[in-house]
């Protein structure tokens, strides 16, 4: 069973902006607009990726301090005031070179709270 609704998967799969939060291992927090990741369905996961990715302070934050939150959210509507999200809380792990990601590093956040709003139609 996944930790996602149905209604939270049809909006994960229309969506190309989050945002991830990590901190280092003192807890200072770090937050970063993120345009490559994907909903892992076989392990009902959110995976993360990109560009020298292992490189990047995210991936130091999560090896240090595992940890992590991810947002995905939009406007459904300004007038009225509509905002819409799916908030996901859990542990993350670094892998430096997922086979799943065709060798690239990726952090992978397995959702221990999921948090979501807007979602309904009305």
């Amino acid at each position: 069973m996944s930790a996602f609704s149905d209604a939270e998967l049809a909006y994960l799969r229309d969506r190309r902006m989050g945002r991830l939060a990590t901190s280092d291992a003192a807890g200072q927090p770090h937050v970063v607009p993120i345009g490559m990741w994907r909903y892992n369905a076989e392990l009902d996961t959110i995976d993360v990726t990109g560009r020298d990715f292992a490189k990047t302070r995210k991936f130091r934050n999560v090896q240090a301090n595992p940890q992590a939150a991810f947002v995905i959210d939009d406007m459904a509507s300004i007038d009225p005031w509509r905002p819409r999200s799916v908030l996901v809380m859990g542990p993350a792990v670094a892998l430096p070179d997922d086979p799943s990601s065709n060798g690239s590093a990726l952090i992978r956040i397995t959702p221990a709270k999921v948090v979501s709003w807007g979602l309904d139609a009305g």
